[in-house]
């Protein structure tokens, strides 16, 4: 057992020291990961700086950028980089909350219906199959008939409720391919409980799948979050960047002229989901030595 055991450390780190070495080479994950953590930074720190709230009228109206007001004032005199720092948070939790419940969800769903086949797979696909055809939309819709306040932890429980089955799909079809290892075998006949087998033999030989499924499930939220927000359907507290799109349409900012109100949410959930498209796809680089560049 001891000499097993520094030789099983270093074939456990030698595929993590080459992944690591290639990530480093990715200029595309290097580039994408970048982008995301300077809008993450500004997300957290920039509102400890701001004396005031989002919402507060602290300046001239409709006025364009200048030394004191960085991103200009809406038509009510609102900062509009305040409003913009804050919107960062609301997207980042939403993004956050919303992909990390639908990765739970599929990852439960795909690996249970994948191991287990059978009637269990039958009904699981099922059930995969009615929320995947199922129309998001009309039933936000009916919700929001009957919720008088709404908040981004409620929108994004809507998200990673109706987001799932993709990821569910694809996470069953890798289960089905690793169900007959001889290691998931010798775990069985040892006695080992499915519960386990899912997550100390199956679950570790996916984690780089189960990682870049995560952030597509954690873009697509930004991104459904936005498009809610945009056509009014979002949280009726706080701000968020598909909000300030919602104002700046609705208070007619493209016509008055008024750029610098809608271009930096824009711009800014362009800039987040497009790198975490590009961290992706660098990902998929470094995991698949057939895709690297040497």
């Amino acid at each position: 057992m001891t000499a097993a055991g520094p030789a099983a450390v270093v074939t456990v780190r030698a595929p993590r020291r080459e992944a690591l070495y290639f990530a480093l080479r990715n200029g595309k994950l290097v580039a994408g990961l970048v982008v995301v953590l300077v809008f993450l930074l500004a997300a957290l720190l920039v509102p400890l700086t701001i004396d005031y709230g989002p919402n507060d009228y602290v300046g001239p109206a409709a006025s364009a950028p200048s030394g004191e007001y960085w991103f200009g004032t809406t038509t009510f005199g609102q900062d509009v980089f305040a409003q913009f720092a804050y919107g960062l948070r609301a997207t980042f939790l939403v993004g956050l909350l919303g992909g990390g419940l639908a990765a739970v969800i599929g990852m439960a769903v795909g690996f249970t219906a994948g191991y287990r086949g059978g009637l269990v797979d039958e009904i699981l696909n099922m059930i995969t199959n009615i929320v995947l055809v199922l129309p998001a939309l009309v039933v936000l819709l009916i919700v929001n008939a009957y919720l008088g306040v709404r908040s981004v932890g409620v929108q994004a429980l809507f998200i990673g409720l109706t987001s799932w089955p993709w990821a569910a799909r694809a996470i069953r079809a890798q289960t089905f391919s690793l169900r007959s290892r001889d290691f998931v075998d010798l775990a069985r006949l040892s006695g080992v409980r499915t519960p386990k087998i899912i997550v100390r033999e199956i679950a570790p030989n996916m984690s780089s799948y189960l990682f870049m499924t995560f952030i597509l499930l954690f873009g697509g939220s930004i991104l459904i979050a936005a498009s809610l927000d945009f056509i009014g359907l979002g949280p009726t507290q706080g701000v968020s960047l598909g909000l300030m799109l919602n104002n700046a349409a609705r208070w007619s900012a493209l016509h008055l002229g008024m750029w610098w109100w809608f271009i930096p949410p824009g711009a800014g959930i362009t800039a987040i989901v497009g790198a975490l498209y590009v961290m992706n796809v660098g990902l998929d680089e470094v995991f698949n030595p057939k895709l690297r560049e040497m």
